[in-house]
């Protein structure tokens, strides 16, 4: 027992009370007391859609000297960005000059002189690079969701024996996915 100003309190009175007390400011303070508890589950969905393009550089072969007794070589850089897992394959026309096809690219000079050029998939020279059509080859990957980049290696045969001037075609790379 306790005696506060002439009165006896027990002490277990005291602990109850301040037990009280407290849990009051602790209901106050943190919300409702709850009983019981009830759940669900959502879902999340997205779909990523498979997309794809592509970039070029020129094909630059600068001085083409046909006295040279060798072919002309330079290559050319593709840029391919497909969303990761996206199959695509890229093939090139045969160019914007009149009487060309994939086996037999031409530019052309201001005076309609032709100078022959061809584009293959591969360093050794082995295979042209076509459009996809009748057989010729393309270049076929998968997106990574990087840029990817494909070499065109190029090459105008020696031996032709054309007027001076400056030569140029315009080929289109399409990118199929």
């Amino acid at each position: 027992m306790v005696q506060v100003k002439g009165v006896r309190i027990s002490v277990r009175r005291v602990r109850a009370a301040m037990l009280a007390s407290l849990f009051s400011i602790g209901v106050a303070v943190s919300g409702a007391v709850y009983a019981a508890t009830s759940s669900t589950t959502f879902t999340v969905n997205a779909t990523v859609q498979s997309n794809c393009t592509i970039s070029a550089t020129n094909v630059d072969f600068g001085i083409y000297d046909p006295n040279a007794g060798s072919p002309s070589d330079t290559s050319s850089t593709l840029s391919v960005l497909c969303t990761n897992g996206t199959p695509y394959t890229v093939a090139l026309d045969a160019g914007s000059n009149a009487g060309s096809t994939v086996a037999n690219r031409h530019m052309v000079s201001e005076n309609g002189d032709q100078l022959t050029y061809d584009l293959y998939t591969d360093a050794s020279h082995t295979s042209l690079w076509g459009d996809g059509n009748s057989g010729t080859d393309t270049v076929s990957a998968s997106g990574s969701g990087g840029s990817q980049a494909i070499t065109v290696y190029a090459e105008i045969p020696n031996g032709q024996t054309v007027p001076a001037g400056s030569y140029s075609d315009s080929v289109t790379a399409t990118l199929n996915y």
